[in-house]
């Protein structure tokens, strides 16, 4: 049976990991702990998780690692909870895929405000969207084709999610590069293949799509009733 929990810390220091899940429990918020980067990818095949608090330094394994595994597939908030204080860290934690950073040692009502905040603004997203024989369920950030389950990366899921917000109204590259990727220097190319990818997954004819349509020389239309 799959539990869901509010929040998974992750962190080696047993002690702070199980403090912290404690205090967060008593105020209704539905915590568990790992201590290690695999135990934390073991527990996620098992558990739905709406946060992750996060620490860098995991014994023999590094947060960031984690973190850019856990970012292939999924897109649930991660703060990043660290003793390390550089520039370098926090910018890393934060392009890599971080949500917020929260330096040791934290106040556990202060994490606790933290927390409440970005779970409730989680929650407050529709939980399920239909297109056609799509669905996207953006709590778990996964999406079901025809009733089956698709894999997708974090960065065809993020622009499969912003072309169906935007159906029926023609997409520009540059819209896209900005918008999704969170630049203007990504090239066509890039575009191009994760456009492929997502045909290949979605469509029942990449070659003839149903929903994602190429407009020559501006950009893509997902197109749908």
């Amino acid at each position: 049976m799959i539990m869901k929990y509010d929040c998974l810390i992750v962190d080696d220091e047993q002690v702070l990991a199980e403090t912290t899940c404690e205090y967060l429990k008593m105020f209704d918020v539905h915590s568990a702990y790992v201590t290690s980067g695999a135990d934390c990818l073991k527990f996620l095949k098992n558990n739905e998780v709406s946060l992750i608090l996060l620490d860098i330094n995991l014994g023999d394994s590094s947060g960031f690692d984690l973190c850019r595994t856990l970012r292939i597939t999924t897109q649930i908030p991660i703060l990043f909870i660290s003793a390390r204080s550089s520039e370098s860290d926090i910018l890393i934690a934060l392009n890599i895929g971080g949500d917020d950073y929260i330096q040791k040692p934290y106040s556990l009502s202060v994490l606790l405000a933290k927390v409440k905040v970005v779970l409730k603004r989680y929650q407050s997203v529709a939980s399920v969207t239909k297109v056609g024989n799509i669905e996207l369920d953006h709590n778990l950030c996964r999406i079901n084709v025809g009733g089956v389950p698709i894999k997708l990366k974090s960065m065809e899921y993020k622009l499969l999610c912003y072309l169906i917000e935007n159906k029926n109204k023609v997409v520009t590259k540059n819209e896209l590069f900005r918008n999704v990727w969170g630049d203007s220097i990504t090239g066509d190319g890039t575009l191009n293949v994760h456009i492929r990818h997502l045909r290949e997954k979605i469509e029942k004819d990449p070659n003839e799509p149903q929903y994602i349509k190429t407009i020559w020389g501006t950009g893509y239309l997902f197109e749908a009733d």
